[in-house]
């Protein structure tokens, strides 16, 4: 493999560069086309955001997205308007589909994106065609304007809460306020669309979707059949005054601390692995190193192995001088099920945190498996908690709320892909998992587990899908190359970030080793071509969740990045000592201007980036031993360049807490 490749995937988790976006400007309106997903991205009048995203997908019988391969592009554009074209071509199974895309910007700010595709094969098909991102922060519980596929017109609201049902159905256009007196629509022909709110699964936008879902799917699309669709983004009225053209990017990115109340950090766990064998000592000892409060552990009773997966957990728990967070999957034997549970439990002696509850039939648990739960589990292990929810995505929870008033937690797991897969869209992804705590907050009442978080579903992570990639050399569904990243790391930052400052009471990340863990095992990589993993080594997240433990009980005091798509970070407090943590999340070098006022006379500053990620993945504990260099500081301000993907720690009053 080249230097290059192997700087690629420590920096992405890939063995090439991301392409960059390409700037298009339309009159007043700057945005990004996407080369590699052809998305186009991010339309702004000046600082605000009209349009997160316009882009076609083309969704399996099971909502699988078949990824696009962009060919033939065109571009001719000047100063304030352009003409863009291009090939697609979306292969993956049975599935052949091929579309024509035109992206039209004028200079009075209309963009119109028309695409023209073909079947090339029968497939079975749940979705072709566009889908449209209003953006939250520029839009939630703003006034808007529905245009019916009748002629109708209906005024409504963006959500301010996360909304559990379409806010909006049948639509051929719909407009809101960008700017006092000036008006964004968007109008979108060939089929009909409705909109959903992708909070519920940690997406940062509401989303106009084509193909109503209450239509019958999957649909059967016979090889010829054409398809044509449009979007036109226009605008309507006066400006207050000519907006100021952003530059592509500005210099330095601000991050500063607000004024918001700090917030006590969650306690941190994480799961057991699903397909490794149990820990040797120098895992273990790595484990120790980041300070756990929880190791997970599913539990599926009806399963012949259930009670040696208990006994596996509880012993890797008692290694590491932790209890479990035991989830229990229920059928409907429930009764007898949660009997031979708590036999288990007291056999083994096994000290539990926290149960969750669940039932494979439900998306959230409902009241009768809960009661049973306290009365089967209630008496086992004194002081646990008893939690439910659901195991699958916070949709579920929001659209069928949990028995609050008889649990001790309320829980839900966090995976930042469920629609789309590209580095943009993940970091785009980070800061809606506050808004999900706040929101199951103030329904709830209770305290917020938030179990597993994790870069891929883990429900794609069956044995038999395993033994099927491992066969066919590609990556079993469950697993993201990112795991080993820096990329992967400032992600991990970010979520840790969001979800402390929220509030949450408790975090399980990812699981204990392998590729879906925080370390690889010595056996190494099942697929070194595909996940080139050190064997024996850590990723580089692990030196986050490790920097993160160091504070555990301490408080995160809510920051904020004046470019979060771009940087991240992550302010702690514990005991006198400050840790400000910061991520370079883009493939760009970074100057970041940080403002703490706690920063004061000298502090110590580390980073990890690709200048030193191996040798702190193959030799952790002496990258931990190492506190950085000095540096004087004057008036809480430090500024720092940071590489591609590059991560930095910045400790005052003391370092590790």
């Amino acid at each position: 493999m080249s230097d290059a490749a192997n700087l690629h995937m420590i920096r992405c988790g890939r063995l090439d560069a991301p392409p960059q976006g390409v700037e298009l400007r339309a009159g007043p309106l700057v945005m990004l086309f996407d080369p590699e997903t052809t998305n186009l991205r991010r339309i702004r009048f000046g600082k605000l955001e009209v349009l997160r995203n316009i882009y076609v997908a083309v969704r399996d019988r099971g909502w699988r997205t078949v990824p696009p391969k962009l060919s033939g592009m065109n571009l001719n554009r000047s100063a304030d308007s352009f003409d863009l074209e291009f090939d697609v071509e979306c292969r993956e199974r049975e599935i052949g589909f091929s579309w024509h895309g035109r992206i039209e910007g004028g200079q009075d700010g209309t963009v119109t994106f028309a695409m023209e595709g073909e079947a090339l094969t029968d497939f079975l098909r749940n979705r072709i065609g566009f889908c449209v991102l209003h953006p939250i922060r520029e839009c939630a519980g703003r006034p808007c304007s529905v245009e019916k596929v009748d002629g109708t017109r209906e005024e409504g609201v963006f959500p301010e809460r996360i909304s559990p049902h379409q806010p909006f159905k049948s639509i051929r256009a719909i407009s809101h306020e960008i700017a006092h007196g000036l008006l964004a629509e968007v109008r979108m022909e060939g089929d009909t669309f409705e909109m959903e709110d992708q909070r519920n699964w940690s997406d940062a936008s509401y989303k106009t979707y084509c193909t109503p879902l209450s239509l019958p799917m999957p649909v059967k699309i016979a090889a010829g059949t054409r398809i044509r669709q449009s979007v036109t983004l226009s605008l309507a009225g006066i400006p207050p005054d000519d907006p100021v053209i952003e530059p592509a990017r500005s210099t330095v990115v601000r991050v500063a601390v607000t004024d918001q109340p700090p917030a006590t950090l969650p306690a941190l766990g994480l799961a057991m692995a699903i397909d490794q064998g149990a820990p040797g000592d120098t895992e273990i000892r790595r484990l120790l190193a980041l300070n756990l409060a929880h190791l997970r552990v599913d539990l599926h009773p009806f399963d012949p192995d259930c009670a040696d997966h208990f006994q596996a957990g509880h012993a890797l728990a008692g290694r590491l001088g932790i209890p479990l967070e035991a989830a229990v999957h229920l059928s409907d034997r429930a009764d007898a099920e949660l009997a031979a549970v708590a036999s288990e439990c007291r056999r083994l002696k096994v000290t539990v945190a926290r149960w969750l509850i669940f039932h494979r039939k439900e998306g959230s648990t409902s009241r009768p498996w809960v009661e049973l739960a306290r009365r089967r589990l209630g008496s086992v292990c004194p002081g646990a908690q008893l939690g439910a929810g659901t195991d699958g995505y916070f949709a579920e929870i929001n659209r069928a709320r949990p028995p609050a008033p008889i649990l001790d937690v309320v829980c839900y797991p966090v995976v930042p892909q469920v629609h789309a897969t590209d580095d943009t869209t993940l970091v785009e992804n980070l800061v809606p998992q506050s808004w999900i705590v706040a929101n199951a907050r103030e329904f709830s009442g209770r305290p917020i587990a938030v179990t597993p978080v994790t870069l891929k579903s883990r429900s794609h992570s069956s044995g038999l899908d395993q033994q099927s990639s491992l066969a066919t050399g590609r990556l079993p569904a469950g697993v993201d190359a990112r795991q080993l990243s820096l990329f992967g790391a400032g992600w991990t930052l970010g979520s840790l970030k969001y979800h402390s400052e929220s509030g949450a009471s408790s975090l399980t990340y990812y699981e204990t080793i392998g590729w879906r863990g925080v370390m690889e095992s010595g056996r190494g990589s099942p697929l070194p071509e595909a996940f080139m993993s050190i064997p024996g080594a850590v990723f580089p997240l692990y030196h986050v969740l490790a920097d993160f433990g160091e504070f555990a009980g301490g408080e995160a005091f809510p920051s904020l990045s004046s470019e979060p798509e771009r940087v991240e970070s992550l302010v702690m407090t514990k005991a006198g000592k400050t840790r400000v943590m910061a991520a370079n999340l883009g493939a760009m070098p970074e100057t970041i201007h940080v403002a703490v006022s706690e920063l004061q006379g000298e502090v110590r500053v580390r980073y990890l980036d690709e200048r030193n990620a191996v040798e702190a993945m193959r030799n952790p504990e002496a990258f931990r031993s190492d506190p950085g260099a000095r540096m004087s500081v004057e008036g809480g301000i430090v500024e720092l360049e940071l590489l591609p993907y590059g991560l930095v720690r910045i400790d005052s009053g003391g370092g590790q807490g």
